[in-house]
């Protein structure tokens, strides 16, 4: 349905994309022009862990993004009760030793 001018923006999702990844992990580097988020998944016992999905956004999109999480996080919790972060306050990096990542 068309308003005042504007498009529909219609988005296809691709079987294999609509599947989704495991992430229990992801990091997140930056420049001035752009975010950079690598979601992983670390198995218990494993030396290594792999990047699952790379994402690469700009400043702003990655505020929307922070917005965005945050107003779902808010809905969540109002419905379904506080999320716990298990022994953590503030921000959680997890003990990682000797990390090396590879591009």
């Amino acid at each position: 349905m068309e308003k005042s001018g504007q498009k529909q923006l219609q988005i296809e999702l691709k079987e294999e994309i609509a599947q989704g990844v495991f992430s229990n992990l992801a990091m997140i580097t930056h420049s001035s022009s752009e975010f950079v988020i690598d979601f992983i998944s670390i198995l218990p016992g494993m030396a290594k862990a792999q990047v699952k999905s790379r994402v690469i956004m700009s400043p702003e999109h990655a505020k929307r993004l922070l917005l965005a999480l945050q107003d779902n996080v808010a809905k969540y919790e109002n419905s379904f009760g506080t999320i716990e972060m298990k022994g953590q306050r503030g921000t959680y990096m997890p003990p990682i030793s000797d990390f090396h990542g590879e591009a």
